[in-house]
């Protein structure tokens, strides 16, 4: 158990910065200081005194990113209550569900989000508030809890007659063992678990990433990746509030020109992504231009292909906003060849590997400590310790088992699937297969539930050979499966790239099956896919964007 306390870094947080910018709504333009924020956290908490909310209840909370959304949850974790975020592309149904099986109390939530809550259904809600002012929108009869929330500000005055002080800043003893976030998985296997994460995983995140001075007094931050999920939340929330960071909201993530627009005007200190963003614009914008006849000739020729990729970091860079020490990716594995090029033009970007079961960071290496392209960092070993199963865990893939101070205390009400994750000695197994080196960098193969055993005994990870796949001309996404002991690939066509290449739609097939005869050249033999189904719309999705593969394998 560590001897840091998130509760207590909060609170040292707010008095210390209190006259510096926190949070702020990038479209509205809406600032609050750390100090401001703080007093909207003091109404909140008289609000959830007038409830009748005690410590360990459950306080839900679905909508776009907004400092409103962020001062509710911090303000339900520094009262010693259960924050549960819920991700916003979950369907109704779902949604409907996690309100009841945590069994929350109280509600905030986006506008356009109560058409689709069922009143009827969630029958713990006492009331639920606005995430744009946190007027009440509904309350069980005879509760008064609209009538004392439109008078907050009086009861607010009246509690605090002589002003609020940085001295008012105190939040209860909160203990690093108890339960803070009920995170509910976004279920790429159909189902989503409650997440039970602990004031201990989270402060386990800011004891890692503040020391990196990634955060620190007076930075920057834009926030585009759903706070809803571990990793946005951790990285672009949790520990920047913790440094006295200046976090910049976006509702959702944006446009290619609306994000680059934001990167340039708030010039962030770090960026915080998923593949998808650096991906695009590597791929579609940077790509072709190096393809071109004259430029593919000038990078043939010694020290002018230096200069040429001198100056492409130098924009790439530039249009970011140009001050960020690390562009870093999380919540999928990057393109192999856009990471090779990006490390060659020396673009400071580095991979993280983690969970939401370990709130969420497991391994992360800083760019400048000479981060291996191709890993997933290294284990943050200052905090936990993994093993892998397998008889050479440094050459032959095994599952991923992580033990220590960010790891889960379980599943909420399912003590069958929290037996199943951690065993008896505390290992959780993470369902992840890889390798790890000597010096604790990790190497993702893929996932043991869809690692294909073939009748010759040789182990198949489908991520790896589909990597590959959408690396080729004319792909956007695909799947590899098994049937009747053969490989398959369902391919979705990159639309964008077949019309630009003025591919008629009954020349498609061929063109797929060139790509198909390409990517066989380019894996084992025991690897090559049999045949393909070319796939006319994209694969159905999580909310956190991973194919739901269990829709296509069966």
């Amino acid at each position: 158990m560590l001897q840091e306390n998130l509760i207590r870094i909060y609170q040292e947080s707010f008095r210390n910065n209190r006259e510096l910018p926190a949070l702020t709504d990038y479209f509205k333009k809406e600032t609050f200081s750390y100090y401001e924020m703080a007093k909207e956290i003091a109404k909140l908490h008289m609000l959830f005194e007038h409830c009748g909310i005690a410590k360990g209840d459950k306080i839900a909370l679905i909508g776009r990113n907004n400092p409103r959304w962020v001062i509710a949850y911090i303000a339900t974790i520094t009262y010693g209550a259960v924050i549960v975020p819920i991700l916003q592309d979950f369907n109704p149904n779902d949604i409907n569900h996690i309100i009841n099986h945590s069994e929350s109390k109280l509600l905030f939530l986006g506008d356009n989000f109560w058409d689709v809550i069922d009143e009827d259904r969630v029958v713990g809600i006492k009331a639920a508030f606005s995430l744009t002012d946190y007027k009440c929108m509904f309350e069980r009869e005879g509760t008064e809890i609209g009538d004392f929330q439109r008078n907050i500000v009086k009861h607010y005055r009246t509690r605090y007659a002589h002003g609020f002080s940085a001295d008012d800043i105190v939040y209860p003893e909160v203990g690093n063992d108890e339960v803070c976030l009920l995170s509910y998985t976004s279920g790429s296997t159909g189902f989503s678990k409650g997440v039970m994460l602990t004031v201990n995983n989270l402060t386990t995140q800011l004891m890692y990433v503040l020391p990196k001075k990634y955060h620190f007094r007076g930075s920057r931050v834009l926030c585009f990746l759903p706070l809803a999920h571990a990793y946005g939340c951790a990285i672009d929330m949790l520990c920047s509030l913790g440094a006295g960071t200046h976090v910049t909201l976006l509702g959702k993530i944006p446009s290619p020109k609306i994000l680059i627009e934001a990167l340039a005007e708030v010039r962030p200190h770090i960026i915080c992504s998923v593949p998808m963003i650096i991906e695009k614009v590597v791929k579609k914008q940077i790509f072709p231009i190096l393809g071109s006849g004259l430029m593919k000739t000038a990078l043939q020729i010694p020290l002018i292909d230096s200069v040429v990729y001198a100056q492409i970091r130098k924009k790439l860079v530039a249009t970011m906003g140009g001050e960020f020490l690390e562009f870093i990716v999380g919540g999928a594995a990057l393109n192999a060849e856009v990471e090779e090029f990006l490390h060659r033009i020396k673009f400071p970007i580095t991979v993280g590997y983690g969970m939401t079961e370990c709130g969420p960071l497991i391994s992360h290496r800083l760019y400048a400590d000479g981060y291996i392209p191709g890993s997933a960092g290294r284990l943050l070993s200052d905090f936990c310790e993994c093993k892998i199963l397998s008889p050479d865990p440094q050459n032959i893939p095994g599952e991923i088992l992580i033990r220590g101070e960010q790891v889960m205390k379980g599943y909420y009400k399912n003590p069958e699937a929290t037996a199943q994750a951690i065993d008896e000695e505390g290992w959780l197994h993470t369902g992840d297969m890889g390798t790890i080196d000597a010096d604790n960098n990790i190497f993702l193969s893929g996932r043991c539930k869809t690692m294909i055993l073939r009748s010759g005994g040789q182990n198949i990870y489908p991520e790896q050979i589909e990597a590959k796949l959408n690396n080729l001309p004319y792909v956007l996404e695909s799947l590899i499966i098994e049937r009747d002991d053969k490989l398959v690939a369902l391919v979705v066509p990159d639309f964008e790239q077949v019309d630009a290449a003025n591919i008629a739609p009954d020349q498609l097939q061929d063109v797929i099956g060139e790509t198909i005869k390409e990517l066989n050249s380019l894996v084992a033999p025991y690897e090559q896919i049999s045949r393909f189904v070319v796939q006319p719309t994209e694969f159905e999705k999580t909310p956190k964007k991973s194919i739901k593969r269990f829709l296509y394998t069966n």
